[in-house]
């Protein structure tokens, strides 16, 4: 084995390195029977992000505008808050968010029903947390959907 294919294992990870030995470990969502590409396929992470950057943005500006009162200070205490109320109603009521229906994202559970309130709940609790959405298992699944049996796909 030459130094630089020890090296280059080491950086691809361990899925790269199974993977050359033969591996095959199917595409994102085939574990949970959705399909590889179109409506109800996983979404990926770039427009997971994406939409969370949009509802962040637009709820930033309404804690800023309306209940900071034009102060960054007293803005930045609602935006939490406010962040959690709007994504936790929008989730309950219609599956997605404004960020997320930019984004053509839905949120439903593992069997393709809407999730329910309690489940909404808790989901939009570990995302305001932050730790849960940074760790996805090779389904690109965050903790935080893990942990209730959601998944977030394209409509």
């Amino acid at each position: 084995m030459d130094t630089r294919e020890a090296l280059g294992s080491w950086i691809d990870g361990p899925k790269a390195a199974a993977e050359k030995m033969g591996t095959d470990f199917g595409y994102r969502g085939e574990r949970l029977g959705l399909p590889k590409e179109g409506p109800g396929s996983i979404a990926g992470p770039g427009r997971r992000i994406g939409a969370l950057f949009v509802d962040g943005w637009l709820v930033s500006l309404v804690a800023y505008g309306l209940l900071g009162q034009g102060t960054a200070s007293s803005a930045n205490l609602w935006t939490t808050p406010l962040f959690f109320a709007v994504t936790a109603l929008l989730l309950a009521t219609s599956g997605t968010t404004v960020g997320k229906r930019l984004f053509g994202l839905r949120v439903v559970r593992l069997d393709g029903r809407r999730a329910t309130i309690p489940q909404v709940l808790l989901r939009t609790l570990l995302l305001c947390l932050l730790v849960p959405p940074l760790v996805w298992d090779r389904d690109t699944r965050g903790l935080h959907d893990k942990a209730v049996g959601t998944v977030e796909v394209r409509i």
